[in-house]
């Protein structure tokens, strides 16, 4: 019993002092390797997604999580009217100003900031830019003490419909397409 419980003592001190040597580089690619694995398999529903650009020679970066249709009615159901909506999917939706820009005709600092929109059945939508711009969990945070501008865009209905949420720096300034909708925001 003695020799039994040595051997024991001996094996678990062996398993203690080879756990504790330092990775050979063999070890530590193996461990890379199934880090990197686990991250490419680890996809998000919405894809985070990051546009940069310039507008007027002025810096600008926007990122959101870019939902899909998926069959889904999107206005009025899956995105309320009269509600705020966090303009993406996952953690809010943020805008970086390298400038001070004007937006719909207003001006506004250069920093970051977190978009927020209200869309409405009919007439202008409400687009908000909010000071706290890090958000997790998107308009479940949304605090409106922190708007820092809200303003008033044309919302236009296109026959084709996108599959996936998108946010692009073109002309006016930045635009948002999902499913049917097209929503220019004017930017300089």
């Amino acid at each position: 019993m003695k020799k039994q419980h040595s051997l024991w003592i001996a094996a678990l001190v062996f398993t203690l002092i080879y756990s504790c040597q330092p990775k050979t580089s063999e070890t530590s690619e193996v461990a890379s390797e199934a880090s990197v694995e686990e991250t490419a398999t680890e996809q998000r529903p919405s894809p985070l997604e990051v546009k940069e650009g310039q507008i007027g020679g002025k810096q600008i970066k926007i990122q959101y999580g870019s939902p899909s249709v998926k069959g889904r009615t999107i206005w009025g159901d899956l995105v309320p009217y009269n509600v705020v909506w966090r303009t993406g999917a996952n953690e809010a939706t943020y805008i970086d100003f390298s400038s001070d820009m004007v937006i719909e005709g207003q001006p506004i600092k250069a920093g970051k900031y977190s978009i927020f929109t209200i869309p409405k059945e009919s007439g202008n939508w409400t687009v908000i830019f909010n000071s706290d711009w890090d958000l997790e969990h998107g308009h479940f945070q949304y605090n409106e003490k922190n708007d820092v501008l809200k303003v008033e865009v044309t919302p236009v209905w296109e026959s084709t419909s996108s599959e996936k949420l998108s946010i692009d720096l073109e002309s006016p300034g930045f635009v948002i397409r999902w499913e049917k909708l097209k929503l220019p925001v004017s930017v300089r």
